[in-house]
This record gives structure tokens, C-alpha cells and sequence, in this order.
């Protein structure tokens, strides 16, 4: 299936946010995500389908100083 994540276009096999995450390595990472605009909750990710042309933001805390 074809979905944008962070506005690159990406080709997944998953149907779940949660295995979405796992096949894009990021496992049990502390994330925010959000898809089609809208926030998705830690606990809604394994029940969240994705579908063909869905937009997925991934934001991740960035450490600096």
C-alpha cells in the first residue's frame, strides 16, 4: 500500500499504525503520531488501519542544547 510519512511518499505492508511503526524501525520509540491531520494515542496505534493514501506524521523528541 502507498502512504506519506513526514511528506515522503512510502511503500508499506502493514495494515496498523502500530506494525507501521515497527516495520519503519522505530519499535517502541517514545513518538507522536498523527494520521491524516489527526493525533493518534500510544494506546489507539494497534487498532488504527491505514489506508491507501493516508498522510502519517512521525515526530520524535530531538535532544540538543
Amino acid at each position: 500500500m502507498r502512504i506519506l510519512v513526514n511528506e515522503e511518499p512510502r511503500e508499506i505492508t502493514t495494515a496498523t499504525l502500530a506494525g507501521l511503526l515497527d516495520e519503519l524501525g522505530y519499535g517502541d520509540a517514545r513518538v507522536a503520531t498523527a494520521v491524516d491531520g489527526a493525533f493518534v494515542p500510544a494506546s489507539r496505534r494497534a487498532s488504527w488501519t491505514i489506508d491507501e493514501g493516508a498522510r502519517i506524521e512521525i515526530l520524535a523528541p530531538m535532544q540538543g542544547g
